[in-house]
């Protein structure tokens, strides 16, 4: 949500894939072990993580970590463009019927979880019932999981499991454990992007044990059975991952697709057992100044998407592509450009009684906001350069991406300011308007305490200050902001979505009615958009689900939950010593294939 869910962007952890992976077999026998040397990684999280619990967490920071903890059924071949599915804990893709609504997974023998009290000393194995319980606890109601969107009404039965007769042991026609090791799971209708939920942390497998041993705590005891474990852990400050030394043998082996420019990656990575790194040392740093400068102080390995006010400190102005100032290169240092599979848009809480509401004077303040928005400003000043603007909510390389769409919500401050006076919106002596009703208006826009953060409300203030808007901001961390956003607490507030699965569904999910609450922080609840998304998640990418999507971006024009702002271009660095660094469009952190040599302990000065 990859989920993040509304996360603004997570610079520090590595968002990538993790594909090319293989159990090892009797050809691998002599794959090096982990563990046989001291690698230590430093990497940063840009917000605290909320919690360790792959059915509740939402946000970037502990959704790359929980990839690295726990283990869905299948994963993302590393190395493959376009994007490919492979197995992870299963012994092979799924066997699917010919209808399209029965895949059946045969599981690995021989992975356990990490060790805890809970188990009592035994050594727990996952079997197939560990996948039924855990995808279960999607629709469990008090964990109000903001994943219920990619199972609800899709498992074949799956009603038994909605409301207030939830049961774990409600036995679901769609979901069975056949033996031990095998698992079955039948649809209500055909979902093509289907596998692409189980290549998500949200789909993880728990043990049953650890939930009820913690209740109400899950999300503080991450009992996992991935490449990483918990070592020391400060919460909201500093986390240390140290590789599992139970992780069950897995051998890197290149999957197809391989692009020209990676064949010497695959090459460096060809039969060497995962993970490469012994700990992986991630502290919390908010602050983009701090961030960009312990990079450069040798103190963090890679740094991602260079914050946008600190873009002339690393790179050279000018035109064409980025390019690193000589300095930073000739000291080994890389930039890597990567078009991310992410989205910025402003929403507006379509249940706030200032913004909300669907009459024709709501819609028209809202539009008004949309054509005050200078794409044009913020891509320059802001971003530097590094983004393209956002014509629908679907970035470019997404499955059902439009080219030729644009969008009528052009910048137009004149028209933005003849909308509001024909529908009402008075200005008063102060040069701000009030409502129709004659009462004061004022706007409230959360945002967080950064120095980017104090930027953009400076460019909304200048915007909405321009078409007579008052607005007035309030700061807070990320993570309390998405929970008031849950709660309907929020009227306006800027974020992004990155995609938990390269389709356009991922990103029309966020303004589905049903979705409100959890991902459609927007509240948007629109028929004819909602009936549109309905069919649309039904079928592959075709012409008849491009129209469909041109139509739901045309309604999402009409009535305006959205400002749509950028799709970034993410600019990259890593240190010398750093191997085996590639983005992945789709998975946030590559932490198991990288590795590095010895390094210095701190980077020259090159500020």
């Amino acid at each position: 949500m990859r989920a993040s869910i509304t996360a603004l962007v997570l610079t520090a952890v590595l968002a990538l894939p993790m594909g090319g992976l293989a159990a090892a077999g009797a050809s691998n026998a002599k794959a090096a072990a982990p563990g046989t040397g001291t690698k230590v990684l430093h990497a940063f999280l840009s917000t605290g993580e909320t919690g360790l619990d792959p059915a509740v967490a939402s946000d970037l920071a502990s959704l790359s970590l929980l990839e690295n903890l726990f283990d869905p059924l299948l994963r993302y071949d590393y190395l493959a463009r376009p994007v490919r599915l492979q197995p992870n804990t299963t012994r092979a893709m799924p066997s699917v019927s010919a209808d399209g609504l029965s895949y059946t997974f045969v599981l690995q023998p021989g992975i356990y979880f990490t060790p805890d009290p809970a188990f009592k000393g035994s050594k727990r194995e996952v079997t197939a019932a560990d996948y039924v319980y855990s995808l279960k606890r999607l629709y469990d109601p008090t964990l109000k999981s903001p994943w219920l969107f990619l199972l609800e009404g899709k498992i074949e039965g799956d009603g038994a499991l909605r409301g207030d007769n939830f049961r774990y042991d409600a036995n679901i026609a769609g979901l069975q454990a056949l033996d031990r090791y095998t698992l079955r799971i039948r649809l209500s209708a055909p979902d093509p992007n289907f596998l692409f939920y189980l290549a998500t942390p949200a789909s993880a497998v728990v043990a049953r044990e650890i939930m009820e041993a913690y209740p109400g705590q899950t999300g503080n005891h991450p009992i996992g059975t991935g490449p990483f474990l918990i070592g020391e852990w400060k919460h909201s400050d500093r986390i240390a991952l140290l590789a599992n030394p139970d992780f069950r043998p897995t051998v890197f082996h290149a999957g197809p697709n391989v692009a020209p420019a990676d064949r010497a990656l695959a090459a460096a990575l060809e039969g060497k057992r995962l993970p490469l790194l012994d700990r992986i040392d991630v502290k919390i740093m908010e602050e983009y100044q701090s961030r960009m400068l312990g990079f450069l102080n040798g103190e963090f390995d890679y740094l991602e998407q260079v914050p946008e006010s600190m873009k002339e400190m690393v790179l050279q102005s000018g035109p064409g592509a980025p390019a690193l100032k000589p300095e930073l290169a000739s000291k080994g240092v890389v930039l890597q450009a990567f078009p991310v599979l992410q989205t910025y848009y402003l929403w507006m809480n379509m249940d706030d009684p200032v913004i909300g509401g669907y009459s024709k004077d709501k819609v028209a303040l809202r539009r008004a906001i949309a054509l005050g928005y200078d794409s044009a400003q913020d891509i320059a000043l802001l971003k530097k350069g590094l983004a393209i603007p956002a014509q629908s909510p679907l970035p470019p390389a997404v499955l059902g991406y439009d080219a030729s769409y644009r969008s009528p919500a052009r910048y137009d401050p004149a028209l933005a300011r003849a909308l509001l006076d024909r529908f009402g919106y008075r200005k008063g002596k102060d040069g701000f308007r009030s409502k129709p009703d004659g009462t004061p208006l004022l706007l409230r826009m959360h945002s967080e305490p950064s120095m980017v953060g104090r930027l953009r409300d400076e460019m909304w203030r200048r915007s909405l200050n321009a078409i007579g808007l008052k607005v007035e901001f309030k700061t807070d961390k990320k993570t309390e902001i998405i929970k008031a956003s849950r709660l309907g607490q929020v009227m306006m507030f800027e974020t992004n979505w990155i995609a938990d699965f390269p389709d356009g569904d991922n990103f029309f999910q966020l303004l589905y009615g049903p979705n409100s609450g959890r991902a459609n922080y927007a509240r948007f609840n629109q028929p004819e958009f909602n009936r549109r998304y309905e069919q649309a998640r039904l079928m592959p990418d075709s012409p008849e689900r491009q129209r469909l999507y041109r139509e739901m971006t045309q309604i999402l024009h009409a009535y305006a939950p959205w400002v749509l702002l950028t799709h970034p271009i993410s600019a990259d660095l890593y240190q010398p010593w750093l191997r085996n660094y590639k983005r992945h469009p789709v998975e946030l952190t590559s932490w198991r294939y990288l590795d590095r040599t010895t390094s210095p302990s701190r980077m020259p000065d090159t500020r």
